[in-house]
C-alpha cells in the first residue's frame, strides 16, 4: 500500500498546506481510496501538484465530520461522480455531551486571555438578541487546542444559532495588551468606542507578515 499525504499540518516539497488532513491510499488490490479531505479545496490543488488522481478514486472514507476533516468534501463530490463514500450518518450533526452545549467563537484566549488563565468573568450579549431569554445554558469556548480556552462556562444567554456575533464585554485593557500568537493566532484590530457611541479604529489587525517580522531563517521571507 502507497500512502500520500495530499493535506496535513506541515508541507514538504513547497505544497501549501493547512490545518487539516486528507490522504491518498493506493491499495495492493488497486483499489484508489480517499481518506478525510482537509477543510478546504486544497484538496483539488495539492492532489494536482502531487500527480494524485482524484478522478481514479474508487472509495471515499470520512472520519468525522470536524471541518478540517470534511470541509474539502463538497469539492471533491462536485468533480466525481457514483463513487461511494463512508461517513457516520451523525457525522455533521451537532454534537454536544450531555446536559452541555458548546459555542465556539472565532475569537481564543490568544484574544482576551483572563478567562482562560484565571477564570476572570466578562458579561456576554448575542448582538440583535439583548433583550431575549436566557433560556439557554453555554460554555461559550475559542479555537484553542487547549481545553482551558473558553470565555464563559455554565453562562446563561439566549439561544444562539450560527452566524450570531456575541459581545464580550469590558476587555479593553485585557485583550490586545495581554495578547499571543499560539497556534499561529494572529492578532485582532482594536476599535475604540466613545461615550458617544462614534467609533474609531486605534489599531489595525496583526497580518502573516507582522507574524513573521522578526523571524529570520537564512533570508526565506526575504
Amino acid at each position: 500500500m502507497t500512502i500520500t499525504a495530499i493535506i496535513e499540518n506541515t508541507s514538504h516539497g513547497g505544497l501549501p498546506t493547512e490545518h487539516g488532513l486528507s490522504l491518498h491510499l493506493r491499495m495492493e488490490d488497486g483499489r484508489n481510496v480517499l481518506f478525510d479531505m482537509g477543510q478546504s479545496d486544497l484538496l483539488l490543488r495539492n492532489a494536482e501538484a502531487l500527480g494524485v488522481g482524484l478522478d481514479e478514486v474508487n472509495l471515499a472514507v470520512l472520519s468525522h465530520g470536524h471541518y478540517d476533516h470534511g470541509g474539502g468534501m463538497v469539492h471533491f463530490l462536485e468533480r466525481t461522480e457514483n463513487i461511494p463514500l463512508y461517513i457516520n450518518e451523525n457525522a455533521f450533526s451537532p454534537a454536544y455531551s450531555e446536559g452541555e452545549k458548546y459555542i465556539g467563537l472565532d475569537a481564543c484566549a490568544a484574544d482576551l486571555m483572563r478567562p482562560a488563565m484565571y477564570g476572570a468573568y466578562h458579561h456576554i450579549t448575542v448582538l440583535g438578541k439583548e433583550d431575549a431569554i436566557l433560556d439557554h445554558v453555554y460554555d461559550v469556548t475559542g479555537g484553542l487546542c487547549e481545553n482551558n480556552d473558553k470565555f464563559a462556562i455554565e453562562r446563561s444567554l439566549p439561544a444562539i444559532d450560527i452566524g450570531d456575533i456575541l459581545v464580550i464585554h469590558d476587555t479593553g485593557a485585557h485583550g490586545h495588551s495581554m495578547g499571543y500568537n499560539y497556534n499561529g493566532k494572529l492578532k485582532s484590530a482594536e476599535i475604540l468606542l466613545k461615550e458617544d457611541g462614534s467609533f474609531e479604529l486605534i489599531r489595525r489587525a496583526e497580518t502573516a507578515k507582522d507574524y513573521f517580522a522578526t523571524f529570520d531563517f537564512t533570508g526565506l521571507f526575504d
